[in-house]
């Protein structure tokens, strides 16, 4: 596939709505995800694709539980063995993510101090290489779809922004407070259990407020501050060739989703 001569067709034939995408950076590429489908592009010229996973109707019906739903879809890319993740790095990534989950029976002295190592790593995996340039990317090449620019975006000739309402810089902004106001104000007995419920449950309600505020731009542009403030600091401005990485991977979800209406 030619990503140029598609994403020009696209805007010259495509006039209905667009598919909502998403995306995730990487020290070596950027993955963009709709609903269905995903595509990895690295910086080496590879392409790679999958199928999202989908979860029951009933499940994302019901409140809370879609939020913790959708959020473990979206990892998907990551931890799925055909994804873009390699062993050893999903067995980091899952060690990563269930350390806070076991570590929540522990005492109190060793869970700070585990956290702090975690967010240690973790930071230092996610810094990596290009990936604060592709993170730039990725919001760009969706800026340009939303807005229409593909082909200006893809020759240089626009440069859409790199900072997005749905980054997940501004969900973990989100985050931060409602774990914090949720463990200070339990209302139950707290029993070694409570850090582990109260940290699901404070993922639930982020994903809550999340979803709310997507469909309210207004509102967002308020509530969600303080993360696009974070974003120059998650973002940097990318080169004509990183964004184009981003819109390859793109053109290969938006190829998908035609393909297969």
């Amino acid at each position: 596939m030619d990503p140029a001569a598609f994403l020009t067709e696209f805007e010259q034939r495509n006039s209905s709505a667009v598919p909502r995408l998403g995306g995730m950076a990487r020290a070596n590429g950027v993955v963009i995800v709709s609903e269905r489908y995903w595509a990895f592009a690295g910086i080496d010229g590879s392409l790679r694709e999958g199928r999202m996973p989908v979860a029951p109707r009933s499940l994302r019906a019901i409140p809370l539980a879609r939020g913790l739903v959708r959020l473990s879809g979206s990892l998907s890319p990551l931890f799925r063995r055909e994804g873009v993740a390699r062993g050893r790095e999903r067995v980091f990534l899952i060690a990563a993510v269930a350390a806070p989950l076991a570590l929540a029976f522990a005492p109190n002295w060793l869970g700070l101090a585990a956290g702090f190592a975690t967010t240690f790593v973790l930071l230092g995996w996610l810094l990596r290489g290009r990936t604060l340039y592709l993170h730039g990317a990725e919001h760009r090449a969706i800026a340009a779809l939303e807005e229409r620019r593909l082909r200006e975006t893809w020759t240089g000739l626009a440069r859409p922004t790199r900072f997005s309402l749905r980054c997940g810089t501004n969900f973990a902004a989100l985050l931060m407070p409602v774990a914090i106001f949720g463990g200070r104000f339990w209302p139950l007995p707290a029993t070694a259990v409570t850090p582990l419920v109260v940290s699901v449950l404070a993922l639930a309600l982020t994903m809550e407020l999340w979803l709310l505020v997507q469909r309210l731009p207004r509102l967002a542009r308020v509530v969600l501050l303080p993360g696009l403030g974070l974003q120059r600091l998650t973002t940097l401005e990318p080169k004509l060739a990183e964004t184009r990485v981003a819109l390859t991977a793109l053109a290969a979800v938006l190829r998908r989703e035609l393909t297969h209406g």
